[in-house]
């Protein structure tokens, strides 16, 4: 097992990380902006060094920066946490060059999964089902005005590299086609370094369902069941759950058992999930994610596995030491995403929190690293903390959640706990009765409504 790792990231992720390593006896490092001097995992960690000022690229992106606090603070191992590096291909890969151990898959994985059309191609020759698409990338205005007329409009547009619904576009009618293609090539240059776009056929109203897959360094690879993430918007999840209201016990065995069947062929270790839209009973990959994601708490809710100590076990070489029949669903769990942001218009609400209050009770669980007087601040992305309900039901569940987000008292700057309190409210969520299109119409409804009070 590990001496002492890197936490190289920040805000609740970091704090989790370094709770984890934490209760496996690893001493940890953080590293920080200059935005973050004051940040709870930065204050806990046996060692901190500052990398950077407050933009990500001269700090948590900064590449040598992280290698040199490594090397400064004579680390084993480092965790990227998600989002920043985290999918980073040639960080994994500097990581291991300079003698430390990437807590996460192999680079080669990172880079198989990363580049969307080639983790396409890969998964169908693994004998998962696919949203029917382009063959390759889209170059040729021609071919492209071809694909898409075989496909039948609605398309869509997606960028072969990153994500979060950046170098994507609905196409709706032919006349569009070329100059959104343009519009995404642009957007995911910009974002990614990379123009490459590709075209699917647009589910209009499927469910977005994620499978969790944990694979060690010795061939054994187990499935941890299904989330729903469903509920986005402009593709961000803002509520997750598991198990999926949608599925039964035979569809999700059946899902499960697919996607191991295809990471223990492809020889796939650590923590991953792959991606699939759900209609009229049809799994269709989209995507997979190398990494720790942000709504793993209702994975370990519903099976009792802490996934953090699990990545740094399989990093460190330990073998799981269980299988698929030790693993059972126990209950219904359910994550709301709070933001800094208004509730309405969901604008940036960054400051200084001047009071804070986190909910307890049985079955309530809270990923953040707020306190009173810390300042939220305006560079990273606006998750603050992620509020977490367990119970024997879904119905049990969702009231315990609603008890807990009345209890959840951040003053100070704006949050989306009011918008999660009026979701609650919904019988349509109440119901498991929603796709991914839902959300946005709800919060469309609100925003019109001026936010009428929650019923």
């Amino acid at each position: 097992m590990f001496e002492k790792v890197l936490i190289a990231n920040r805000g609740e992720i970091a704090l989790r990380i370094h709770r984890a390593c934490r209760e496996l006896g690893i001493r940890t490092v953080a590293v920080h902006s200059t935005a973050d001097a004051d940040a709870m995992h930065v204050r806990l960690a046996d060692e901190a060094v500052c990398i950077g000022p407050p933009p990500a690229a001269q700090s948590y992106l900064n590449i040598p920066a992280i290698i040199s606090a490594a090397e400064i603070t004579d680390t084993d191992a480092i965790h990227p946490g998600y989002g920043f590096l985290s999918e980073s291909a040639r960080f994994a890969a500097i990581v291991e060059e300079h003698g430390y151990t990437f807590i996460g898959p192999t680079a080669e994985h990172i880079r198989l999964m990363g580049d969307k059309i080639q983790a396409k191609e890969t998964m169908r020759g693994l004998g998962v089902p696919l949203v029917p698409g382009s063959a390759g990338q889209i170059e040729d205005p021609a071919v492209a005005a071809a694909e898409a007329a075989a496909l039948g409009y609605p398309v869509l547009i997606k960028a072969s590299a990153g994500g979060g619904g950046r170098g994507m576009r609905v196409v709706e009618r032919p006349e569009e086609l070329v100059q959104l293609v343009d519009a995404a090539r642009a957007e995911a240059r910009a974002a990614f370094g990379d123009d490459r776009v590709y075209l699917e056929k647009y589910l209009s109203n499927p469910r977005h369902i994620e499978v969790q897959v944990l694979g060690d360094a010795h061939g054994n690879v187990v499935h941890l069941f299904e989330r729903d993430c469903s509920l986005q918007r402009r593709h961000q999840k803002l509520v997750e759950e598991a198990p999926s209201p949608a599925l039964n016990h035979d569809q999700r065995l059946a899902i499960g058992a697919l996607v191991t069947r295809a990471m223990t062929a492809l020889g796939y270790r650590g923590l991953g999930t792959v991606e699939f839209l759900y209609a009229d009973g049809a799994f269709s990959f989209i995507e997979m994610n190398t990494r720790l994601q942000v709504e793993h708490p209702v994975t370990e809710m519903v099976t009792g596995l802490d996934l953090v100590h699990e990545q740094i076990r399989v990093a460190a070489g330990v073998p799981l030491g269980y299988g698929q029949d030790a693993i059972r669903l126990s209950g219904h769990a359910i994550e709301c995403r709070v933001t800094a942001e208004n509730p309405l218009t969901l604008a940036p609400s960054p400051g200084r929190v001047s009071e804070y209050h986190a909910p307890g009770g049985p079955g309530v669980r809270v990923d953040s690293a707020l306190y009173a007087g810390y300042p939220v601040p305006p560079y990273y992305d606006s998750l603050i903390a992620k509020l977490i309900a367990h119970a024997a039901s879904r119905n049990e569940c969702v009231l315990r959640l609603r008890r807990a987000l009345e209890e959840y008292v951040i003053e100070g700057i704006e949050t989306t706990l009011p918008l999660h309190l009026a979701l609650m409210a919904r019988a349509d969520f109440a119901n498991g009765d929603y796709d991914i299109h839902w959300l946005e119409r709800f919060i469309a409804e609100r925003q019109a409504a001026g936010a009428a009070p929650i019923a």
